[in-house]
């Protein structure tokens, strides 16, 4: 009998502007690597060919004039794509998927700041996403002006969102923070105002409690009558 396939584990990374995401995902993926789990690198909106293209006419800010509503659906169109090429063949094939940003980004830019009928984003979210949810979200959080900062000093070119003013990003800190208050189990919340190393070793801590130990360690053996 051919050995099963154990499904692999996704975790995501959400949180504001220059919380150190992108960075700390790279982290995670090269610390999951060393241990010796298979991996892959992706991000939101992108990771796939179509969801890049897709990702390129979002962050230039123009699908923003048709609104929310529409940014939501382009974001989940991006997501279909991402999700057959990249994200569901990985799992089944039992690699560990780390993904810079997800479904939680949409709930909060286009659902909490956008105003949104939040039963839109789960209809969206049943019919694109299904099954496939993340085992794990860590939310990097930082204050949004050190966030705006970040974000600012890294490139000269302003994204659709990070061009958005400091009450929009105060905002979306309090979306990312009360989405983890909401779903305690799959999400944790780091501080991520320290330097690099101290927020991947806070990262990693999690993530070993949460799902590399009980992945590791053998089945529960019950006791003998």
């Amino acid at each position: 009998m051919a050995n099963q396939i154990t499904r692999g584990r996704f975790i995501t990374l959400e949180g504001g502007e220059g919380a150190g995401k992108s960075t700390q995902a790279a982290r995670l993926e090269s610390r999951l690597r060393a241990r010796g789990f298979e991996s892959v690198l992706t991000r939101e909106p992108g990771g796939s060919p179509l969801a890049e293209q897709i990702r390129s006419a979002i962050l230039s800010g123009a699908i923003a004039p048709l609104g929310p509503a529409a940014e939501a659906v382009m974001f989940f169109a991006a997501r279909i794509d991402h999700l057959r090429h990249t994200i569901r063949p990985a799992l089944e094939a039992g690699k560990w998927v780390i993904c810079d940003r997800f479904s939680d980004s949409t709930r909060a830019y286009q659902g909490a700041l956008g105003n949104l009928d939040p039963r839109f984003l789960r209809e969206l979210e049943r019919v694109t996403v299904g099954p496939t949810r993340p085992d794990l979200t860590i939310v990097v959080d930082v204050p949004a002006e050190l966030g705006l900062a970040r974000a600012r000093a890294r490139s000269a070119f302003v994204d659709r969102f990070e061009a958005e003013g400091l009450a929009f990003h105060e905002a979306l800190r309090s979306a990312f923070l009360d989405i983890a208050g909401e779903e305690p189990r799959r999400c944790a919340v780091v501080d991520g105002t320290g330097d690099a190393d101290a927020v991947s070793d806070s990262i990693w801590g999690i993530v070993c409690g949460r799902l590399i130990d009980s992945a590791e360690s053998p089945p529960e053996q019950k006791a003998a009558p």
